[in-house]
């Protein structure tokens, strides 16, 4: 009985350990979303790109985007997630419109817990954001907006990028009611 425990342990903590290592790749990724409380997200069936913008604060050239096109694999998760959702693109008569933005400060700081000496400290924690937004285009509201706010990793690999971005957005579009 002792050596069943042991090994029954021995799996868990595998698995958990497993678990530990997944979730490192997105933990400090932050998803919201909001909905027009008016708004019939399920009568809407269409929609088009009403375009997309990038805003850089990074001063001092710190930031070293991954060789990717990030503006288009962010085009193409959305694409992706209103597909599953019933919303297919309609440039002819599009229920919605559809934009997002994309920023990069690299001069952010968080307060921050040092493990040496328990004192919260203040250091520079780069910052991305994405914020989609989906607009009635009969009545040019706003009708659901989307945010996904993440540290920026330096050095990353351009699979690691695509692979937090398909998190952020597939848990964006999860809160789409």
């Amino acid at each position: 009985m002792k050596k069943l425990t042991t090994i029954v342990l021995t799996i868990c903590l595998i698995l958990l350990s497993g678990c530990a290592v997944f979730n490192q790749k997105t933990c400090d990724i932050e998803v919201d979303a909001q909905t027009d409380p008016q708004a019939n997200m399920a009568g809407y069936k269409s929609y088009a790109w009403l375009g997309s913008a990038r805003v850089l604060n990074d001063p001092d050239n710190k930031w070293q985007p991954p060789a990717m096109d990030i503006a288009g694999d962010i085009k193409y998760l959305i694409d992706r997630e209103l597909n599953k959702q019933g919303i297919y693109s309609n440039n002819e008569n599009p229920d919605l419109a559809v934009a997002f933005f994309i920023g990069i400060d690299m001069d952010a700081q968080k307060i921050v817990d040092n493990p040496d000496t328990n004192v919260d400290v203040l250091e520079d924690v780069p910052q991305g954001a994405l914020v989609v937004t989906l607009i009635n285009v009969e009545t040019g509201y706003v009708v659901w907006v989307g945010t996904a706010q993440a540290d920026i990793l330096e050095g990353t690999s351009p699979e690691l990028v695509r692979e937090r971005l398909d998190y952020a957005v597939s848990k964006m579009f999860k809160l789409l009611k």
